[in-house]
């Protein structure tokens, strides 16, 4: 069996982080399995990138602008949206790359930022060959938005965008909706796969998806990676208190509209007001930040930069007494499964693929949606445990019940191997 994953990147964010983890998964497995990216920003044989020299080179630059600039210049509500939507419009065509060509299956993921149109999705989809798509966000089965709010237009027919300066019933989300409704027209042997519970029940109310099988797959973590540590060497090592009270915050950019800061704000304010014993806590950020001001925090704060090592990131979480994850939109975060996987109760909002990973007062807490009041009593709840020992250990129990390489690979298989019967 010959299969080909499909990513725009592998590396720089959660969707190749999380395509990454798979190859290995399936690697472990014996599989004969390539990724191909746009550009190849790591050293891992297994991946391959269309980039070939200096003048294709030249055009995946020409993609990313000609894909994002319109919708930034002329279509973007306001700036926080300029990365919330897809247009999909210009792209490469990978169809007659050797590694597709020679695939059994083809795997996408995310193919967005000018790696692939919805045109090269259907050439694809024309190949006749099966695939299979890992849904990271709602993009595929809506009219551009990566993840909809509280829109439910997907559901019948995009039009009239809350993202857009001047949504009409005929906007771009209409007939981006239009061209995916012509693309999935082309496409056969083709089975979906969400990385959570929440998007496969999302997937299976859009019309676009109706009729195709829709599966539900976590993504993998490597649990000898991502491990607990010991508190004390790993707190030496970061200069951290060695008698605080930590929680830990991060994400790839932290002031991401959908990761929630502001709850989180909110509710270390409300911690401090309302709660007995906060004089020993801190908190420790990592992550992209270039306007959030920490000095708003009421706690001391250790602000750290973007993470690449995954070995510090589970250093991180292992320094930590308790994770923290405002996100108020989200699929499966790689951020909470690998604290989980170090044993770190994580604390976060009862939302979209949350719920797969985190059980209330088990291995952390599910605080009520949006709600920072009770953000605040969940951190308060697993800093002042009676039994923290207890959490951490259902945290990774957990991980290691559910989301294991093994585990997640040969769900994989199962399906890779229903869709080739399927297609003799």
């Amino acid at each position: 069996m010959k299969v080909t994953l499909i990513n725009t990147a592998d590396a720089g964010g959660g969707a190749p982080m999380a395509c990454m983890r798979l190859l290995k998964a399936l690697q472990l497995k014996q599989i004969e399995i390539t990724l191909l990216v746009e550009e190849k920003k790591t050293n891992n044989p297994g991946v391959k990138t269309i980039k070939n020299g200096f003048f294709s080179g030249l055009k995946i630059k020409f993609n990313f602008f000609a894909e994002r600039l319109p919708f930034i210049w002329f279509y973007a509500k306001e700036k926080s949206l300029r990365f919330a939507f897809s247009t999909a419009r210009v792209g490469s065509n990978i169809s007659q790359e050797a590694v597709v060509l020679d695939a059994d299956i083809l795997h996408l993921h995310w193919t967005n930022s000018g790696y692939l149109s919805t045109k090269n999705i259907q050439q694809l989809f024309e190949t006749g060959k099966p695939i299979v798509w890992t849904l990271h966000d709602m993009w595929a089965f809506t009219g551009g938005c990566h993840y909809a709010a509280d829109c439910t237009h997907f559901e019948k027919e995009c039009g009239d965008c809350w993202m857009l300066k001047q949504p009409t019933s005929h906007d771009i989300s209409h007939a981006d909706w239009q061209l995916k409704k012509q693309m999935y027209a082309k496409a056969n042997n083709l089975v979906f796969v969400t990385c959570s519970n929440w998007l496969a029940e999302v997937a299976r109310s859009s019309s676009l998806l109706s009729g195709f099988r829709i599966e539900a797959i976590p993504n993998p973590i490597d649990t000898n990676l991502f491990s607990p540590k010991n508190k004390t060497e790993v707190r030496k090592k970061w200069g951290i208190d060695l008698n605080a009270k930590i929680i830990l915050f991060g994400a790839a950019n932290i002031l991401d509209r959908r990761k929630g800061i502001t709850y989180l704000m909110e509710a270390l304010h409300d911690l401090k007001n309302n709660y007995a014993q906060t004089e020993n806590i801190q908190v420790v950020i990592f992550g992209k930040n270039k306007a959030f001001d920490v000095g708003l925090l009421p706690f001391k704060v250790y602000e750290l930069n973007l993470i690449s090592k995954q070995e510090e990131l589970a250093e991180l979480y292992s320094l930590a007494d308790v994770f923290v994850s405002p996100t108020i939109e989200d699929n499966l975060p790689n951020t909470i499964m690998e604290a989980l996987a170090c044993a770190t109760p994580v604390v976060a909002f009862n939302t979209g693929g949350v719920p797969d990973m985190v059980s209330h007062q088990q291995n952390g807490y599910l605080a009520n949606y949006k709600s920072a009041t009770d953000f605040a009593a969940g951190i308060n709840y697993v800093l002042n445990t009676a039994n923290p020992q207890e959490l951490g250990t259902n945290a990774r129990q957990k991980v290691m019940q559910n989301f294991t390489n093994d585990i997640v690979a040969e769900k994989y298989l199962a399906v890779y191997k229903s869709i080739l019967k399927e297609n003799n």
